[in-house]
Order: structure tokens, then C-alpha cells, then sequence
């Protein structure tokens, strides 16, 4: 794992983000402690249909595991919204 400053970050992001495609986790440090990292994103745009519908299935697995919050996404918000949670 390589490890860089923020001003060294600011100078050199290209190449972080290089490393970090090729699969090295870059940390981003600020007065000598971890403040960041930089890793290769988990979907890659170059998966394969089949790869990208693997991990989509995935993904509706793990949401259909979890327990019900009882109404939709955009009541709760509204909810929030409105002051009455």
C-alpha cells in the first residue's frame, strides 16, 4: 500500500490513480494520518454482461434479505421532510 501526503496527493493525482487502477491501495494522509484511500472501483465499466448481471443479482439478494422498513424510500423521506419523524 503506498502512502502520500495531501499536497503530495495534489501534485501527483494522476499517478495515484494509476496506482490505484492497477490494484495498489493508495492512502491519503493528513498531518500523518490516514485521511483517505484510493482503490480501483468494485464494477469495473469492462465486466462482462454476464459479470455485471452476477453482481446486479447479488445486489437484489442482499436488499431482499433485509427486513422491510414497512413503507417506500420516498414516504420515509417525505416523513423527514416534513418534520414528523
Amino acid at each position: 500500500m503506498s502512502s502520500y501526503s495531501v499536497a503530495q496527493a495534489k501534485t501527483h493525482l494522476s499517478k495515484l490513480i494509476d496506482e490505484a487502477l492497477l490494484g495498489v491501495p493508495v492512502t491519503i494522509t493528513r498531518h500523518g494520518k490516514p485521511a483517505a484511500e484510493l482503490r480501483a472501483p468494485v464494477i469495473s465499466p469492462t465486466l462482462t454482461a454476464a459479470d455485471r448481471a452476477r453482481v446486479l443479482d447479488e445486489i437484489a439478494a442482499r436488499r431482499k434479505s433485509r427486513p422491510s422498513l414497512g413503507e417506500s424510500g420516498v414516504d420515509i423521506v417525505r416523513k423527514m421532510r416534513d418534520g414528523e419523524f
